[in-house]
């Protein structure tokens, strides 16, 4: 398994296009991944996810911009930037989110006002449905 050893903030980590990672990365600086990753990334910089690049597995950081695809969850403590290009089929968990007209997701998406969204994260509560509720149905 591929794993990176901790560098310091001002370290850029780059996986380039036809480049297959099988494996979980943890870092202290920014990557950006043009190529595609089968596990778990973990980072305090910033993520970055070219046209071509794919994340299967989870995501955790500071900031993102996404170009790419992500399947998995993705929670960023700070920005999370949706370009057109972009699709992300799992849950999202971020301060603050930027969507541009064409970005791609299908999940949940719950906005922190914490500075850590990957601690503590509370369900909405009271909200109303609008769906009907059926009687439950009696099992014998």
């Amino acid at each position: 398994m591929a794993k990176y050893i901790e560098q310091e903030n001002n370290t850029i980590n780059l996986i380039g296009a036809g480049t297959n990672i099988k494996g979980h990365i943890d870092s202290t600086g920014d990557i950006r991944i043009d190529g595609t990753l089968n596990g778990n990334l973990r980072t305090k910089g910033k993520v970055v996810i070219g046209n071509t690049g794919m994340v299967k597995g989870e995501v955790h950081c500071k900031n993102s911009d996404l170009e790419g695809k992500v399947e998995g969850k993705i929670l960023v403590q700070e920005l999370l930037s949706l370009k057109s290009t972009s699709t992300i089929l799992g849950d999202i968990s971020a301060k603050r989110l930027a969507i541009e007209p064409g970005a791609r997701f299908s999940g949940n998406c719950q906005m922190t006002s914490t500075d850590s969204p990957i601690k503590d994260i509370e369900p909405i509560k009271d909200v109303k449905q609008s769906v009907v509720q059926e009687e439950p149905k009696k099992f014998k």
